[in-house]
C-alpha cells in the first residue's frame, strides 16, 4: 500500500521511519516532516520518534560500515530535494549488498547523497573563512544564511578557535543558533533574531575592517567575476565587508570625517572578524 511517512523533522525521527517500515514491510513512497505538510491524496501515517529504535537502525548501519554512518548523519544535514527518500534507498541498498555498495560510487542509491554531501561539505568549508562576528558585551554573535544544516559542521571549528569566548552564531535560513560557552555547546531552535546595535567600540572594529578589505584590494587587477566565484554572493549578505554605511555606525557616534580611519583600541591587534 502506497503510504506516506510523517515525523518530527530530527534524525532520530528519521530512523524511526525507516524502522516501522521494515517491521511493516512497506517501503514509503515519501517523508514528510513539520515544514513539509503538503496536501496529498495517499494515505499518511504518523511515526512517532522512539530513542530505542532510532539506535537499533543507527547501530545496524554503522555494524555495516561506519562511513555509511557518517553519510546518513550528513545528508540528513543537507539541503538536497527529497532528503529522505534519497536516504531511504541508500539505507535500504546498503541493507541488500552491505559494504560493498560502497565502492559503486556512480550507483543510484550512492551518487545522489556523496554529491548532497559534497555540497554541504563544500558550504561549511566557505563559512569558515566567510564567516563575520560582531563583539555584544563579550559575546561573539554571528550570522549565516546557507542552503545547508551546516552548524553541526563548523561547531567544533569556531568552538575550538574560541575556546575561552562566549559565542553565538545564528542560522538565518533554518533559524537555529550555535550557543557556546566555557567548553559547553548547544544547537537550539531559534524562530526569529535580530542583531542590536554596535556600541561604539565595535563599530570601529567594523570600521577597521572594512578599511583594511578596501585597502588590501589591488585596483589594477580587479575582476568581479573571479570575485564572484571565489566568493559567491548569496553569502556577501552576511560579510561585514559587503554592508552599507549605517551598518559601521553605532548609536553614539556620528560619521567619520572623509578619509579619517579610527584608531584601533589599546590592547588589540586584529579585529574581531573570522576571515
Amino acid at each position: 500500500m502506497d503510504v506516506i511517512y510523517r515525523y518530527d523533522g530530527t534524525l532520530e525521527g528519521f530512523l524511526c521511519c525507516v524502522f516501522e517500515s521494515y517491521v511493516n514491510k512497506e517501503p514509503p513512497m515519501g517523508f514528510q516532516g513539520p515544514e513539509d505538510l503538503e496536501p496529498t491524496l495517499f494515505p499518511v501515517r504518523w511515526v512517532e520518534t522512539d530513542s530505542a529504535h532510532a539506535q537499533r537502525i543507527h547501530a545496524s548501519i554503522r555494524r555495516r560500515s561506519a562511513y555509511a554512518g557518517e553519510l546518513v548523519e550528513k545528508g540528513f544535514l543537507t539541503c538536497a530535494p527529497n532528503r529522505e527518500l534519497m536516504l531511504f534507498r541508500f539505507i535500504a541498498a546498503l541493507y541488500d549488498e552491505g559494504p560493498a555498495l560502497l565502492r559503486r560510487i556512480s550507483d543510484d542509491a550512492v551518487l545522489p547523497l556523496l554529491q548532497a554531501v559534497r555540497h554541504l561539505e563544500g558550504e561549511a568549508h566557505l563559512l569558515k573563512g566567510f564567516t563575520r562576528f560582531s563583539d555584544f558585551d563579550g559575546v561573539l554573535v554571528g550570522e549565516i544564511a546557507p542552503k545547508n544544516r551546516v552548524l553541526p559542521l563548523l561547531r567544533r571549528h569556531f568552538c575550538s578557535r574560541f575556546y575561552n569566548e562566549r559565542l553565538m552564531l545564528y542560522d538565518r535560513t533554518h533559524r537555529e543558533a550555535l550557543f557556546y560557552r566555557e567548553g559547553k555547546w548547544c544547537i537550539l531552535p531559534l524562530d526569529h533574531f535580530e542583531m542590536a546595535r554596535p556600541d561604539r567600540r565595535e563599530a570601529e572594529f567594523r570600521r577597521l575592517w572594512k578599511r583594511f578589505y578596501d585597502t588590501v584590494a589591488i585596483r589594477e587587477r580587479y575582476n568581479p567575476k573571479c570575485r564572484r566565484t571565489q566568493m559567491p554572493m548569496r553569502y556577501w549578505g552576511t560579510m561585514t565587508e559587503f554592508q552599507g554605511e549605517d551598518y559601521f555606525h553605532s548609536d553614539e557616534d556620528g560619521a567619520l570625517p572623509e578619509g579619517t580611519a579610527p584608531a584601533l583600541p589599546r590592547g588589540k591587534t586584529t579585529g574581531k572578524e573570522e576571515g
